[in-house]
C-alpha cells in the first residue's frame, strides 16, 4: 500500500514539472511577442502629399530609403494645387512635394496658412505646346492660347510668352501678373484660363497652350522634345518639399530631405526625365 502511494506521489510531482515546464513556454512566447510589437512600434510612418509626376515618382525611389531607418514612407497622390497645402495645414499629412516657392508665398499669404520651404528638389521647366496652330511663327492674328489659372503660374506662363515677343507685360518682374496687365498685344491674342491640370487635354480647342512640366509628362508630352518653348534652366519656380511650420527639425522629415538630396536621387532624375526634370541640389 505504502509503495501504490509513493508512485502516486512520483507522478503527482512528474506531472507538476511538466506544467510549469509548459507554463515557462508560454512566457517566452509572450515575451518574443512583445519584442515584435516593441520592433513595429518603432517603425515611424511620414506620409507626404504629391503630383503623380514627377513628384510621386521621385518620392517612392525614397521609400527603400527610408525603410532602412525604420521609416515607413507612404506618398499619397493627389491632382490639384489646394488640397495638398490644406491637408499639411490640418495635419492629415506630414508634408507635401509638389509646388515651387512663388506658389506656396501666394497660397500663405492669401490662405492664412503656416507652411514651410524645407528642401529645394527641382525645376521643372514651363513650356509652350502646340494645339491647333503649329508654331510661333504661324500664330494668327487672335489665336487662343490656354494659360494655367492660378496666380503665381498664370504669370510664370504670360512671363515665358513675353520672353517670345509675343506680348508686353507692364511689369516683367510681377510673378503674378494676368491678361489685365498686358500693355502690348498686337496679335490680339485670346486668353483662355483654366486649371493646369486641365491644359493638356485641351490641347485640340486651343492655337497654343503653355503647360507646367508635371502635367505636359502625365499626359504623355515630352517636354524637350514637345514644348515649341521652355524656361531656361536658372528658372526661380524651384519644386520644394513643405511642411508645417515648426515640424522642420523632426527626425523623419530631416531623413526624408537626406533621401531627396542623395545622389541615387539625382541619377534617377537626370537619366528618368532626360532634361525635362532637373536637380535643384
Amino acid at each position: 500500500m505504502n509503495k501504490k502511494l509513493l508512485a502516486l506521489l512520483l507522478a503527482l510531482s512528474l506531472s507538476l514539472s511538466l506544467t510549469a515546464c509548459g507554463g515557462d513556454g508560454g512566457a517566452n512566447t509572450t515575451d518574443d511577442d512583445t519584442s515584435s510589437d516593441a520592433d513595429a512600434a518603432e517603425t515611424v510612418t511620414l506620409t507626404v502629399a504629391a503630383s503623380p509626376t514627377p513628384h510621386a515618382e521621385i518620392l517612392k525611389q525614397c521609400v527603400p530609403i527610408l525603410k532602412e531607418q525604420g521609416i515607413d514612407l507612404v506618398v499619397n497622390e493627389y491632382s490639384d494645387y489646394v488640397i495638398p497645402n490644406t491637408a499639411v495645414e490640418d495635419g492629415d499629412e506630414d508634408a507635401n512635394y509638389f509646388q515651387h516657392i512663388p506658389y506656396l508665398d501666394d497660397f500663405n499669404a492669401t490662405r492664412g496658412t503656416h507652411l514651410v520651404n524645407v528642401a529645394a528638389v527641382h525645376i521643372e521647366p514651363m513650356g509652350v505646346y502646340a494645339g491647333k496652330t503649329a508654331s510661333l511663327e504661324e500664330l494668327a492674328d487672335g489665336a487662343t492660347i490656354a494659360v494655367p489659372s492660378d496666380a503665381t503660374n498664370e504669370g510664370r506662363a504670360l512671363l515665358l510668352l513675353e520672353t517670345q515677343g509675343l506680348i508686353k507685360l507692364a511689369d516683367s518682374t510681377n510673378l503674378s501678373s494676368t491678361p489685365n496687365d498686358i500693355v502690348e498685344n498686337s496679335k490680339n491674342l485670346e486668353f483662355v484660363e483654366m486649371e493646369a491640370a486641365q491644359i493638356p487635354s485641351s490641347l485640340a480647342d486651343v492655337d497654343l497652350a503653355v503647360i507646367n512640366s508635371n502635367y505636359a509628362l502625365g499626359a504623355g508630352l515630352n517636354p524637350t522634345e514637345d514644348a515649341l518653348v521652355l524656361e531656361s534652366a536658372d528658372s526661380p519656380y524651384v519644386n520644394v518639399l513643405v511642411v508645417k511650420e515648426g515640424n522642420e527639425e523632426t527626425p523623419a522629415v530631416l531623413a526624408l530631405i537626406e533621401a531627396l538630396h542623395s545622389d541615387t536621387i539625382r541619377t534617377y532624375i537626370e537619366e528618368t526625365y532626360g532634361g525635362a526634370v532637373i536637380p535643384a541640389f
